[in-house]
């Protein structure tokens, strides 16, 4: 019992001393790769869409990328990709000016509602999250917008639609794209 005491009086006063390190580094944010610019089409190299070709809306307050196929001509849809998973070519477009409303905002999920113990195991029965009317409008709208400047530019189009994939022999780092 004494030694259990002696452990205990050592150790308390450690756990309630607990204190965070100090973080010195600065919010910056992010850079932009040179090779993007809001207008260049991308590839893109993971999630759902990965060997489509996009074109860049702009940079994000967030760091990421806003892109679109657009929906229209290849089924990309307004998404928010990091530049790290994304190939800048060297293919470019003239955008027009495009809505205020694109912000970190629209892509908010709603929280999930926590459960209580007796639906914790009851069968899960929500229906799949619907993608709203006002992101559909907004599309269209974008897609109004970004579709006739794609097709200023001679064969973008099917280039757009085309899937980027790689054969055998093909080595992305000895690429010009």
């Amino acid at each position: 019992k004494q030694w259990y005491q002696r452990r205990v009086a050592i150790t308390a006063g450690t756990e309630d001393s607990k204190k965070p390190l100090n973080n010195r580094r600065k919010v910056k944010p992010t850079k932009l790769r040179s090779t993007i610019v809001p207008g260049s089409v991308v590839i893109m190299l993971a999630g759902s869409h990965r060997g489509k070709r996009a074109v860049v809306l702009k940079q994000l307050p967030s760091g990421l990328l806003l892109v679109t196929g657009p929906y229209k001509i290849n089924g990309v849809p307004l998404r928010r990709v990091d530049q790290a998973y994304v190939i800048a070519t060297s293919t470019s477009v003239e955008l027009p000016a495009l809505p205020d409303t694109l912000t970190d905002a629209l892509f908010k999920r709603k929280a999930k509602p926590t459960k209580n113990e007796k639906e914790m195991f009851v069968e899960n029965t929500a229906e799949e999250p619907k993608i709203s009317a006002e992101k559909i409008a907004l599309q269209k709208e974008v897609d109004a917008l970004v579709v006739p400047a794609v097709k200023s530019v001679d064969m973008l189009q099917s280039y757009l639609r085309s899937v980027f994939t790689l054969r055998k022999g093909q080595y992305p780092h000895e690429m010009k794209f």
